[in-house]
């Protein structure tokens, strides 16, 4: 076999793997992209219907996270 061929050989196989790495990176992106449209209307409905999560709720947690009073489970109060 002819160093030529080879090289020939070699170029078309990277080339074919390329294609089908690049079609996977785009068929990932999509998925992702439908996951982030999906996530969003679910915390859409949340907070505008008045479903799981309401905001007076989450600015509570953090307020409460902010002043530490919240505590660990086994940790006592000093």
């Amino acid at each position: 076999m002819n160093i030529q061929t080879m090289l020939v050989v070699v170029i078309i196989l990277l080339t074919i793997l390329l294609l089908f790495v690049g079609v996977q990176v785009i068929l990932i992106i999509l998925d992702l992209r439908r996951a982030i449209k999906r996530l969003n209307t679910i915390l859409e409905d949340a907070i505008l219907g008045g479903g799981l999560i309401k905001p007076h709720k989450l600015t509570g947690i953090v307020e409460m996270l902010r002043k530490g009073k919240m505590q660990s489970h086994g940790e006592k109060q000093v």
